[in-house]
């Protein structure tokens, strides 16, 4: 019995048309009482029981629930540990640039006396000290010492 393809589409019971003729066109034929392939011939499958759930949803034992809630609290205080670090890095990064200028400052200050300092030393004046109140000469040809020394280290002055 054949039977007109668009007329098996239309149809609401399709599978069960399709499953009755035994001829359809083309060159194939299905064959319609096949064992599936993961079945054994002559066993039945046990199915597995059904699981009962409340409300639609699965169920969640404790011992679920408090690993859940033991891996949530975990979260919560590495969270609370990095902001309390960030804070204090925060914070001592203000520290740092607050330091950075007092040197700042203070090198500049540094830098400020030192020139007062050079500017002031009048060389003269030390040179006319040193001879007329203190009575120090220049030195005189045979005062001179030169030493040599014979290997490249430094050397201490005799007392």
């Amino acid at each position: 019995m054949a039977v007109n393809r668009t007329n098996q589409m239309n149809s609401r019971n399709y599978r069960a048309d399709y499953a009755r003729d035994t001829y359809v066109y083309g060159n194939t034929v299905r064959k319609t009482n096949v064992a599936q392939p993961y079945e054994a011939p002559g066993r039945q499958t046990k199915k597995a029981p059904a699981k009962k759930a409340a409300a639609g949803h699965a169920t969640m034992s404790i011992f679920h629930t408090m690993i859940m809630l033991s891996a949530l609290a975990i979260c919560a205080l590495i969270l609370v540990n990095y902001i309390q670090l960030r804070s204090e890095l925060t914070n001592t990064i203000g520290v740092v640039a607050g330091l950075e200028s007092e040197i700042s400052s203070l090198r500049s200050a540094n830098n400020d006396m030192d020139s007062r300092i050079r500017n002031s030393i009048d060389l003269e004046e030390i040179r006319r000290i040193a001879i007329g109140e203190l009575g120090m000469t220049y030195a005189q040809e045979g005062q001179i010492i030169t030493y040599t020394p014979v290997q490249q280290d430094y050397m201490r002055g005799v007392r």
